[in-house]
């Protein structure tokens, strides 16, 4: 018969789950407990961290006379002393115990790695494996270690660990075989996952899902799809954690056929009501631009979470629904819903030059009232936010304020002066960030090619772009290289940014043909334009920037037939126009307008004002340039429309 433990009812910490026990003792002073009993006790206090209840059980198991621990109860008491934070009372306990099995060395070992004491971590894997007088190696330490490798540092550490599992015939158990394909894509190397994965024999739903998960989060995304259509051919049924992945690889590559896919999928499962899963449907739909699918799922989620919430707002940022995301956030914050630094990242992110600012200054407000200005995401947000509505004083005031900073403020600093035109405030700063040792990015680079091509800093920004792969082994993007073309057709060097084009490793896309295109038309160079109005048709059919580009280039060399040869070319094949407009903010209020907009309530004001304007200015010798524009107003305040020379 298994010794019974004896604990008092007067325990005050003692939660409800002893209510049974209470009940089923007719002794009205105390409870009898047996050790399998007071292991699960301990165990549910660790589950929940209740640190206090434990430790009243550690303290009624210490004083009680017929102490006789078994090791089952010891490795509970270290269990929930870990799990509950208290690593300094778990070391203690292992200290004390008069025997100790693998389970113990175990779970000291999945102690450290859960405190984020790494090193100490595997220090204590290696005194493990190399004193096999005190414990058994097994599969569980080798899993923890594997668990705790997560990072490119980690590599050759999951490599040394892997080797250890050839040794000791691991290689064949599921467990460590999930645990590897996880430490590998986690770490970076990805040829040795795929290969734990294809040599693996026996895959259960864990092994398909690291391989999908591993590959998705490595920007494999399409590798990802595959691995699941391979495993939808076998026996093995994917559960939650799979269309989490699979949903994500659909994000990766924006393929939005694929999407609904997995959401006929999920539907079929009935388990798209998870939380987890509608933020991941979420955040797919609107990673392709299905924000219609997206506002469904959010409005009819039966819960929403920080997660949720967070993922409309920059869906919404991601896809210019600026007016939306505000709409949203406003409605969140009245309806006392608890924001958090993530939403309020997300709301920024909104920001443009037809945001208002008023608004933006609330969010300030907020973001001071809840304590968020030491977050960098915040900041960085804010730094974006005033700079982006033209205060790049109020830019320069919170990146000073910031405790901590990292790449991404400096990017957003050294972007902020470039955006304002001042390049050479973007290369000091950029100066500075280096010699405080921190790393530039692909986007610290994109600003600075920015801040040079609006100076004229050919060869300065040539430099900086040649240093991006030398210096610092950053691959360009098609935004880098289309930067370099703008930044050449600026400065008037149209044949040299052709020649960089077709000297490109990369087939130019949109991108590059229209920043060269942009160049022609600021130059009026009717020739080259020509040449990059037809490549851009090609790699975008149904833009109408290359016809609006052009009929620009001939009205500014006054080729009035070539121009309205254009306009009919582009009507013929069914391209419309982009509507221009602009927008001013008065009282808190923004007002937008249009090419002879008709439709403000103050419109008959707003042009009267307009012409007392008008005839000021030719009464001073202005004279109106017509080269750019299709409609302008004559002296006598009547719209004269320039389409009447293209018909």
């Amino acid at each position: 018969m298994n010794p019974r433990w004896v604990f008092r009812k007067l325990t005050p910490n003692l939660p409800s789950f002893l209510t049974s026990l209470v009940t089923s003792n007719p002794n009205p002073h105390f409870i009898f407990i047996n050790p399998h009993q007071l292991s699960t006790l301990l165990s549910i206090c660790a589950k929940l961290s209740y640190f206090k209840t434990g430790s009243s059980i550690h303290a009624s198991i210490i004083k009680n006379p017929f102490f006789n621990n078994p090791i089952g109860i010891w490795n509970s008491l270290l269990f929930m002393y870990s799990k509950c934070g208290y690593f300094s009372y778990a070391h203690n306990v292992f200290d004390e115990m008069p025997v100790k099995d693998v389970v113990s060395w175990n779970t000291v070992l999945s102690g450290f790695f859960r405190n984020g004491l790494v090193g100490e971590g595997f220090g204590w894997f290696k005194a493990m494996y190399g004193d096999l007088g005190v414990c058994r190696f097994d599969q569980g330490s080798v899993t923890t270690a594997l668990s705790a490798c997560d990072g490119w540092e980690f590599a050759n550490v999951v490599k040394m660990v892997h080797g250890l599992v050839v040794l000791h015939g691991y290689e064949g158990e599921t467990t460590v075989v999930n645990a590897l394909i996880t430490a590998y894509f986690g770490s970076g190397c990805f040829g040795e996952g795929r290969r734990v994965f294809v040599e693996s024999g026996d895959r259960n739903v864990v092994t398909w899902t690291a391989m999908i998960s591993g590959l998705a989060q490595n920007q494999f995304c399409e590798e990802s799809l595959e691995v699941f259509v391979e495993m939808r051919k076998g026996l093995v049924s994917p559960n939650k954690l799979t269309y989490l992945s699979l949903l994500m690889a659909c994000s990766g590559l924006k393929a939005v056929i694929e999407g609904y896919q997995i959401h006929g999928l999920v539907l079929k499962l009935g388990i798209d009501l998870d939380l987890h899963i509608e933020s991941a449907l979420m955040d797919m739909y609107c990673k392709c631009g299905g924000m219609r699918e997206a506002w469904q799922i959010f409005e009819s989620a039966q819960a929403l979470d920080e997660v949720s919430m967070t993922v409309i707002l920059a869906g919404f940022a991601q896809n210019e629904c600026e007016e939306e995301a505000v709409q949203v956030f406003v409605r969140m914050v009245k309806e006392g819903i608890e924001i958090d630094p993530n939403m309020v990242s997300a709301i920024l992110g909104v920001f443009g030059g037809d945001t208002s600012l008023a608004f933006g200054k609330q969010i300030q407000s907020l973001t001071v009232k809840k304590g968020f200005g030491s977050n960098p995401f915040v900041s960085n947000g804010l730094i974006n936010m005033y700079s982006k509505c033209g205060l790049l004083d109020e830019s320069v005031k919170v990146f000073e304020r910031m405790p901590h900073t990292n790449s991404v403020s400096w990017n957003s600093m050294i972007a902020a002066f470039a955006r304002h035109g001042y390049a050479s405030k973007s290369l000091e700063l950029y100066e500075i960030m280096r010699g405080k040792g921190i790393e530039p990015t692909d986007v610290t680079f994109l600003s600075l090619l920015h801040a040079c091509s609006h100076a004229g800093l050919v060869s300065k920004g040539m430099d900086i772009f040649e240093s991006m792969k030398k210096d610092y082994g950053i691959s360009p993007r098609k935004e880098h290289y289309a930067c370099v073309v703008d930044m050449f057709g600026r400065a008037g060097h149209l044949n040299e940014a052709k020649s960089f084009i077709e000297g490109l490793p990369i087939k130019p896309d949109v991108q590059l043909w229209q920043a060269l295109l942009g160049a022609c038309s600021f130059h009026g160079n009717s020739d080259m334009g020509n040449y990059a109005a037809m490549k851009l048709s090609l790699a975008a059919p149904d833009s109408p920037v290359p016809y609006i580009l052009m009929a620009n280039i001939y009205s500014s060399e006054g080729k009035w037939k070539e121009r309205a040869e254009t306009i009919r070319t582009m009507k013929k094949v069914g391209v419309a126009k982009d509507t221009g407009a602009s927008w001013i903010e008065m009282d808190k209020q923004v007002h937008s307008f249009v090419v002879d907009d008709r439709m403000h309530p103050q419109t008959e004001v707003i042009f009267g004002v307009l012409l007392v304007l008008f005839r000021h200015l030719t009464d001073e010798g202005y004279v109106p340039d017509k080269r750019f524009i299709l409609r302008y107003w004559d002296e006598e305040g009547v719209s004269n429309s320039l389409q009447n020379q293209d018909e």
